[in-house]
């Protein structure tokens, strides 16, 4: 049987010849690269020439290519794509796939040629990307065990095995939970919600094969729910099964998974000689240390929870005002503060969603960056993985630079969330090779698709990911795009966000669905006088997940997560009618693997940047100023990991910033 996974693809672009591949391709392909990954690494390893950064460190990168193609694929696909083989071939190579890294991260003689390039750097002659990247090789071998032997490095390897088991584990289970519930509406149980919001679960119930509508856990379904359905006792029993992903009880249950990856990491860490995973974890990152990590998330904590107390307690007073008596609980924030906010802005969300159509943002992304880096967008017609998926080549003065996939609308295959991939990295060496860039959102489908402004965020948020991909300019695939400090990677698309708010970008692409008008001026005015608008409540959601996940890694493991969790959230005096964004049996930023562990903050350390970052456009041309553009593409997007993020951060600025300005920009300045 010929497997396309392995043959050369004679398609466009080299994109992955998707209307040929089947599930049953993926097992020998993967078994198949592995096999020849490792014969090409054990060569380099046995080479009997003396050492050099050429046949040594630039050689490793000539190894795996096979593999990195079909994994690129796979992983993709099981993402954003699940099926039940998906699901299955992920558990099956998980621990194969860790082994197989294990293998070439232990090769004693490999290490042992990588340490006499290392030991001799100084009178290489090597080019600062050089000299870094044998640096990021060395460190990474250093930090996966390679100095470990016998018992130790044995137990390196289980480890690691067993990470990448339940990782994959956690991941399905949470997907397994998010797919299965489901609830049936009826049509007395659809008054008071506004269209989209009905037309979302008429649209989920098809999907589904359900005879009516059907309310899901996909937040772009759920959260609306949440903000405007009046009945209190529906709004309970939808927030506590969201609430309640990944601790239901039985085979998907995430608390042991959890508590059990906990235990290894620290492990881990200790086997390398730290104190603890957070101090293993944050050594590469900007921030160095959980000390610094936590001074920064309790400076915005302070003042974030002090807003969403202030809010709480006008929310109560309205939910009293409706005669319902008792405290204000978690599934009644956003319903009350949906009707404050049409109060107190005149906004209201119905009225508002028309104006923000998947369409138009999408073209609103691209125009910016047309503005700012001159990148054009042809649509593709080519097969793809799934009917929702749309492709664009990328141009600049007619120079072909990229290939862009969106995938946007929610399915009950696809994980929940919103995510970029590259399907293949930019570089220059072995061979020239441009970007696969992927963008992956859960958007509620409707004729025309509508979203919330928050939808239109994250849209724009995704697609700075992917600029920092497309853009990348270096020439080793392993410092490309977004292979930089995870503290440093959300930079980009956080900056984006900004593009959003230009009073000129809504001008032209926020207009009406049916009508083709343009957004009020007076709308438009509300629009943005509101982005602030219960910050309080995102914030303190959002802090309290990243210091649980602090306190998860710092010191000696929990045996009971969830005990852990419970006394992080009393001691920070956690609001009662707000939840964590993320709880532990759902938390799949830092559990489905270690992207994200210890690094939660990551979110909040990166805004602190792109605040002060933004405020640079602003301060000299305005938004789409060219200067600024210029240089944000030279030293942050195009750079990747070319240099340390501070480094790279202060070219761009001049200077590292403070927290003064993400204060300001979320409204919680004093």
């Amino acid at each position: 049987m010929t497997n396309p996974l392995l043959e050369t693809w004679d398609t466009e672009f080299g994109l992955p010849p998707f209307d040929l591949i089947e599930d049953a391709h993926f097992a020998p392909a993967i078994e198949a690269a592995m096999a020849e990954g490792l014969a090409e690494v054990e060569a380099l390893a046995t080479n009997a020439e003396a050492p050099t950064f050429e046949n040594t460190v630039e050689g490793l990168m000539k190894t795996g290519a096979t593999l990195d193609r079909v994994l690129g694929v796979f992983y993709n696909l099981a993402g954003a794509d699940s099926t039940d083989m998906r699901e299955e071939i992920m558990r099956e190579f998980s621990p194969k796939l860790a082994a197989h890294s294990a293998a070439i991260y232990g090769n004693q003689a490999l290490f042992a040629r990588i340490e006499q390039v290392w030991l001799a750097r100084d009178a290489l002659d090597l080019t600062p990307e050089q000299a870094r990247v044998l640096m990021l090789t060395h460190r990474g071998f250093v930090r996966a065990g390679a100095a470990l032997t016998g018992d130790e490095a044995a137990r390196m390897k289980e480890i690691k095995g067993r990470l990448a088991t339940l990782g994959t584990q956690f991941g399905q289970n949470l997907l397994a939970d998010e797919r299965d519930w489901q609830r049936a509406l009826s049509e007395d149980e659809l008054e008071g919600l506004p269209a989209f919001v009905v037309s979302a679960v008429r649209a989920a119930g098809k999907e589904r094969g359900a005879e009516g509508p059907v309310l899901t856990l996909s937040r772009s379904v759920i959260v609306p729910f949440l903000q405007f359905c009046p009945n209190r006792s529906l709004r309970e029993e939808a927030w506590r099964a969201w609430v309640a992903r990944g601790e239901n009880g039985g085979k998907t249950d995430n608390r042991g998974v959890a508590a059990e990856i906990l235990q290894l990491r620290a492990e881990r860490a200790k086997l390398l000689g730290y104190d603890d995973f957070a101090s293993y974890k944050l050594e590469t990152e900007m921030a160095k240390t959980p000390e610094a990590v936590r001074g920064l998330l309790m400076d915005v904590w302070e003042p974030a929870k002090a807003r969403a107390l202030a809010d709480a307690a006008l929310l109560e007073e309205r939910m009293v005002a409706d005669g319902v008596n008792g405290p204000l609980q978690a599934w009644d924030w956003r319903y009350y503060s949906e009707a404050r906010r049409r109060e107190e802005f005149a906004l209201n969300e119905a009225e508002l969603k028309p104006y923000f159509q998947l369409e138009n943002m999408i073209q609103a992304s691209f125009a910016c960056a047309n503005r700012l880096f001159g990148l054009e967008f042809r649509p593709l017609d080519v097969a793809l993985y799934h009917p929702d998926a749309r492709a664009w080549e990328v141009t600049r003065k007619g120079q072909h630079v990229a290939v862009f996939i969106g995938d946007y609308f929610a399915r009950a295959s696809k994980r929940s969330g919103a995510w970029c991939s590259a399907m293949r990295s930019q570089r220059k060496f072995p061979d020239v090779q441009a970007p696969i860039v992927v963008n992956i959102c859960n958007f509620a489908k409707g004729d025309p698709a509508l979203l919330s402004y928050d939808d239109a965020r994250t849209l724009f948020h995704e697609f700075g990911h992917a600029l920092h991909q497309m853009l990348s300019d270096v020439t080793y695939d392993m410092i490309s795009g977004t292979s930089v400090a995870r503290d440093f990677v959300e930079l980009p698309s956080q900056l984006y966000e900004h593009w959003l708010e230009v009073p000129e970008v809504l001008q032209e692409f926020a207009v009406h669905a049916e009508t083709g008008e343009a957004m009020p001026q007076e709308m438009l005015d509300k629009v943005l006088a509101a982005a602030t608008y219960d910050m309080g409540f995102q914030t303190v959601e959002y802090v309290a997940s990243a210091l649980v996940d602090l306190a998860f890694h710092e010191g000696e493991p929990p045996a009971d997560p969830m005990a852990e969790q419970a006394k992080v959230l009393a001691g920070l005096g956690m609001p009662e009618a707000i939840v964590m964004r993320h709880a532990t049996p759902h938390f799949a930023h830092v559990f489905t693997g270690d992207g994200y562990s210890s690094g939660y903050y990551s979110y909040m350390w990166s805004e602190v940047m792109d605040a002060d970052a933004f405020e640079a456009f602003e301060e000299a041309g305005g938004a789409f100023d060219p200067a600024m553009a210029g240089k944000l593409e030279q030293f942050i997007l195009s750079a990747g990991g070319s240099e340390e993020a501070d480094v790279l951060y202060i070219k761009f600025r001049g200077r590292m910033p403070g927290v003064e300005a993400l204060l300001k920009g979320r409204g919680l300045a004093a």
